[in-house]
């Protein structure tokens, strides 16, 4: 009888709380909460005015999701919709919240009907905060081999290997490097506007390189240093027209004497008499070249030229050789921007070439 009588007094207690009101109004609440969710469309949006100049917009924002999530106010609870996401769509912010950012969108990419919205955090990356994880870094656009012009290949496979380094190695083996450094010679110097050669009491004028044409002629030149295995002296040139600047080399003696150029900073070789440069591409990503000088008929040989997609250059002067196939530079994603004082995450490769390659 005993345990009857407990089994009895189990069973009323569960029976209580399983009809306990709380709970139930607890649950009604829970039901409530999703049913009133309000649904909206993007017409639901504060209007704004579009985005006219890119240059304005503080930072921009990219996905890998195949949809997100606009909310009308930087908070979870507001209402709130999804939309497929478009590759073609811009999305550019504005304000940076605890879990939001705020943006400005233009629907179907018209300026004229743009809209402020809210985005998750966790759904985006800012720009400034874009890094190399997940990019293909094999990825390129066309090659030149050896005067072999390729648009067909789109991997770097068939010249070799490229990896992402820890800024550690990065450093580390720039203590190593094969390139040598230019030093500014100091027989050159800067007299009313032009540079100028002196021994022995001889002056020597150098001259931009002629080759630049602009509408108003304005050029301007900056001596770098001399390769002193090559025994020329480097100049950056560019002029007020021109986005381009390259780097120019000249001989001066007995006369001064353009002699070739480079498309960005140059890593000289002295072993190979290689002149290479990396630089970003006004167009994709970022270029990569070899050339041989031959001093014998005063010009290049182009070896290797590689337009790479996926990052740009950080810093030409920065990149170096620790042998004959092996390159290091630092990077940014391709669509890695700084904004309101926050810095890009700068990144490090190695470009590892063939041994048989050039």
């Amino acid at each position: 009888m005993k345990i009857i009588f407990r089994f009895f007094i189990s069973s009323m207690v569960i029976a209580f709380v399983g009809c306990n009101p709380r709970n139930k109004a607890s649950e009604t609440n829970k039901v409530e909460a999703v049913v009133t969710q309000k649904n909206i469309a993007l017409t639901d949006f504060k209007k704004i005015k579009g985005v006219d100049n890119v240059q304005d917009v503080p930072f921009q924002l990219f996905t890998k999701l195949d949809s997100i999530q606009f909310f009308v106010a930087p908070n979870k609870d507001s209402a709130h919709l999804k939309i497929a996401y478009n590759k073609l769509d811009n999305y550019y912010g504005f304000k940076e919240f605890y879990d939001f950012y705020s943006i400005h969108y233009s629907i179907s990419n018209n300026i004229s009907n743009s809209i402020e919205a809210f985005v998750l955090k966790s759904e985006f990356t800012a720009a400034f905060d874009l890094t190399l994880q997940g990019v293909n870094l094999y990825e390129i656009r066309s090659s030149v081999l050896k005067k072999s012009q390729d648009f067909e290949n789109k991997s770097f496979s068939k010249f070799g290997t490229i990896t992402e380094v820890s800024e550690q190695e990065f450093k580390t083996a720039s203590k190593n490097r094969a390139d040598e450094v230019l030093v500014k010679n100091p027989q050159v110097k800067l007299q009313d506007g032009n540079w100028v050669y002196t021994e022995n009491a001889k002056e020597i004028m150098i001259v931009q390189h002629e080759n630049i044409i602009t509408e108003d002629g304005i050029l301007s030149n900056e001596y770098i240093g001399q390769s002193p295995s090559l025994d020329l002296e480097v100049f950056k040139e560019s002029s007020a027209e021109a986005y381009d600047m390259y780097y120019s080399f000249y001989s001066v003696k007995p006369e001064a004497n353009f002699k070739t150029f480079t498309g960005g900073y140059p890593q000289v070789i002295p072993s190979k008499k290689w002149i290479s440069y990396v630089n970003s591409n006004n167009s994709v990503g970022s270029d990569f070249a070899i050339n041989k000088y031959s001093e014998q008929v005063s010009d290049q040989e182009d070896l290797l030229y590689i337009n790479f997609t996926n990052f740009k250059i950080a810093d030409q002067t920065k990149a170096f050789w620790v042998d004959n196939e092996t390159f290091y530079a630092e990077v940014y994603p391709t669509n890695s921007a700084p904004s309101n004082g926050k810095k890009q995450k700068p990144a490090f490769i190695k470009i590892q070439l063939k041994a048989t390659l050039l």
